[in-house]
């Protein structure tokens, strides 16, 4: 049976006289699928470059957050506006406010909504008061009833301690008199008033110089927290404590110093505002050192003078501004009064210690409710800056009585 072959005739070679073959290949990416080059890759290498990626965008991103906490808390508060990013209040406040701190809010979110509604002056003043308070307590979540324009360290004070259930509260308002202050802290600790007013008569015993009549002048204002078992003592301790760290502050040292400042502060606290504290100031050095000869030594403010008849008026007649027998009547005494007329607070004692040079000798403030004082060199000047004041009461009616 014969054979048959299929597929191509083979080629025979066993004559092919050329130089054997070699085989060359070259290798090119590109021809190669994608699927292929990826199982080429090493898992190790993969794995490798992934946690690079992942680092890079964990340090990107944290970058980020410290960059607009920063903005937020540092560099914001210097472009509100222009205004002081550490501005504060004098205090001690007034109203009430309503202020929510939320589970984890941020310190800087509690300053920003403190600020937001009038209870602190600037998130600078608020930070700052709380990094200098070493209580070791924390701000807690809750409602706190604060006051309108408080000082940050008053503020942080309330926040921090608010949650303690065992203390009297006491706000001592600007401006209180003695026998006001006592009414404060007689209702906030059940101690009846006359224990304050048993220790008023010895002034000396907290280390206020004899020739004080009473406490009055060193009952600092502000908000206090005092323990359940506080005595009267304790509780007046800390009101003056606080007053001679005012002078302190101020740089006024001596116990007779530190009285006529305080004395001094009392007047200009009354007369006019922090704006107008240190050339009021100047203007009684002025009378009490140079004095001129249609004035003398005569400081002539009505505050003292009310202070004396025990009521607050804009208005005096005749004969009381002529009555001698009244200590703290500046029109028929010269000099200070007996005595301060109120407990003032910092910015009041730093102008007394370190009063404005000024030419002036006269001051008034005419309008009441901004506060502005105009000045005067001489009784001319002042009485047309009188006329602007009674201008004012004539369009105000019933604010100047």
């Amino acid at each position: 049976m014969s054979s048959v072959h299929h597929g191509p005739t083979p080629i025979d070679h066993s004559d092919d006289v050329s130089e054997p073959y070699e085989f060359h290949y070259e290798y090119n990416e590109e021809h190669v699928p994608l699927s292929s080059r990826r199982s080429q890759r090493p898992a190790r290498e993969r794995r490798r470059r992934r946690r690079r990626r992942t680092i890079v965008m964990t340090l990107t991103l944290a970058l980020f957050a410290a960059v607009a906490i920063f903005a937020v808390s540092v560099v914001a508060p210097f472009f509100a506006g222009g205004e002081d990013p550490m501005a504060d209040y004098p205090g001690p406040g007034t109203g009430s406010v309503a202020i929510t701190v939320d589970q984890g809010a941020p310190t800087i979110a509690i300053a920003e909504n403190l600020v937001g509604k009038g209870v602190v002056a600037s998130t600078g003043a608020f930070m700052e008061a709380l990094r200098a308070d070493d209580s070791g307590n924390l701000i807690q979540p809750g409602t706190y009833e604060l006051k309108e324009k408080m000082p940050a360290e008053d503020a942080v004070a309330a926040l921090l301690n608010t949650g303690q259930s065992a203390v009297h509260y006491a706000a001592i308002d600007q401006g209180l008199r003695q026998p006001a202050v006592f009414k404060v802290l007689s209702e906030s600790s059940g101690i009846a008033v006359e224990e304050f007013e048993q220790l008023a008569q010895d002034p000396t015993q907290f280390g206020i110089p004899e020739q004080a009549p009473s406490l009055e002048g060193y009952l600092s204002p502000g908000q206090y927290r005092f323990p359940v078992d506080a005595t009267a003592k304790d509780i007046v301790e800390k009101l003056v404590d606080k007053t001679f760290t005012n002078l302190e502050k101020a740089g006024v040292e001596g116990k007779d110093e530190q009285y006529r400042v305080l004395t001094i502060a009392s007047i200009i606290e009354h007369e006019g505002n922090p704006e107008s504290y240190e050339e009021i100031a100047g203007a009684i050095q002025n009378r009490l050192q140079e004095p001129i000869k249609e004035i003398g030594r005569f400081i002539q403010s009505d505050a003292t003078v009310t202070y004396g008849l025990e009521r607050k008026s804009y208005q005096l007649t005749a004969k009381e501004k002529n009555d001698k027998s009244n200590p703290y009547n500046t029109y028929a005494n010269p000099g200070l009064p007996i005595g301060p007329i109120g407990s003032p607070l910092l910015p009041a004692i730093e102008a007394a210690a370190d009063p404005q040079e000024n030419p002036y000798y006269y001051w008034v403030t005419v309008n009441l409710e901004s506060g502005k004082t105009l000045f005067a060199e001489r009784h001319a000047g002042h009485v047309k800056n009188v006329d602007k004041f009674q201008q004012w009461c004539a369009d105000n009616p019933g604010r100047c009585q």
